[in-house]
């Protein structure tokens, strides 16, 4: 019998494994990422529209008053005097009037920021407009608290996860995107492969090079690619694709200019937002089951599949039910509107939303619940191979 060691604050792998892996994943992000962005063009920002924040110096005029048909949102105008704080124009005080209605609405107080879009004509003339609340300080703090809570919780595993978290975001952002559009590369291989990526480099942050963390990789991606079959198979047969999608007017002219292809699009956006889902199971079925063979390391394979499907059910359910709620919320405005309008069942059933969202929410749930027996049967069967050799 083989005797227990206990985990460390560090992965159990090989420092030296783990630094080479991590190293190699850097350099080939790197490579891609000046591959991507390389000869992408840019605007001239001397001429034409530039966002840029603004404080609001006084509130000269405002004619604004609730109205109570709208639940009391402000409507009307006003007339402010803004100072630019960003941009060519930085320095320079602009009379802004500023009309509010029932879905334009940004009403201000002196001393507020504002967003605002500037619009410089090529004679270096320029007029301003109010855009939005200025909510760019906002947004990092929230991140940053949420930052915060997981290293508080988490300590230096906490740490491991943002780190992960940090290079997925980073990835999807600065390499799928520009891989995208800017070279036009296909949608569905390129975000498998970047799928592939992340979740090999974020478990290895998070457990180092081992059996149990190899296994969940493999699992997860599994899961995932169960997931885009599924997807693909049904809107085949339902005959969905991107030319489906709310955006894919505005991407076909995007189109135009580079080899962006538009009708993959939406199944990798199934399997983004599965691969997060499906990484969390896959590691809880993989570590519970590295765990019951290094306290008993006699267990078959047929036992640790077993106790691994076991674990696997109890968790699949909820973790299923939180993507179905996810895409749900997203959807509640739509739900609302289809009711209050009553639409019929034939008319409801057959709209583009309706199959969109289904195959959406259900492709992922189903590789949710598969990810189950394909973990637990990879890691019964290495985990069970290493027992019998040790023994």
């Amino acid at each position: 019998m083989e005797t227990n060691q206990k985990m460390g604050p560090l992965p159990r792998g090989d420092w030296r494994l783990w630094g080479g892996v991590l190293l190699a994943s850097l350099v080939l992000f790197f490579a891609l990422f000046f591959y991507a962005r390389a000869g992408r063009s840019t605007y001239d920002e001397g001429v034409g529209i530039s966002y840029e924040t603004a404080r609001v110096l006084s509130v000269l005029s405002d004619d604004t008053e609730p109205d109570p048909e709208v639940e009391n949102v402000r409507r009307g105008s006003q007339e402010l005097r803004l100072e630019l704080l960003s941009g060519r124009h930085k320095g320079d005080v602009a009379q802004v009037t500023n009309y509010l209605s029932a879905f334009y609405n940004v009403y201000v107080k002196a001393g507020d920021k504002v967003a605002v879009s500037v619009n410089t004509l090529a004679t270096g003339e320029y007029s301003v407009s109010v855009y939005n609340y200025s909510r760019d300080l906002w947004i990092w703090a929230f991140m940053a608290l949420f930052a915060l809570v997981l290293l508080a919780v988490g300590g230096r595993q906490g740490l491991r996860a943002l780190l992960g978290l940090g290079i997925t975001v980073l990835c999807v952002i600065f390499l799928l995107v520009p891989l995208l559009v800017q070279r036009g590369w296909p949608p569905i291989p390129t975000t498998l492969a970047m799928v592939a990526y992340t979740t090999f480099v974020t478990f290895v942050l998070l457990g180092g090079v081992q059996v149990k963390t190899m296994v969940a990789a493999l699992g997860s991606f599994g899961g995932v690619m169960l997931a885009g079959l599924l997807a693909w198979g049904a809107c085949k047969v339902v005959h969905i694709s991107g030319m489906n999608m709310d955006e894919a007017e505005s991407l076909l002219l995007t189109a135009v200019d580079n080899g962006l292809k538009i009708k993959g699009l939406y199944i990798c956006g199934i399997l983004i937002a599965a691969e997060g889902a499906v990484m969390d199971i896959a590691m809880s079925i993989a570590s519970a089951v590295d765990e019951l063979h290094r306290v008993d390391p006699a267990l078959t394979a047929r036992e640790l599949f077993r106790s691994g499907m076991n674990i696997g059910r109890d968790a699949m359910g909820t973790m299923a039910n939180t993507l179905v709620l996810a895409f749900a919320g997203t959807s509640l405005n739509m739900m609302i509107f289809i009711y209050a309008y009553d639409v019929s069942y034939t008319q409801l059933l057959n709209t583009d939303f309706m199959a969109i969202e289904v195959i959406r929410s259900l492709s992922a749930s189903i590789g949710i619940v598969l990810t189950v027996p394909l973990v637990a049967a990879i890691s019964a069967w290495l985990l069970a191979g290493r027992g019998k050799g040790k023994r």
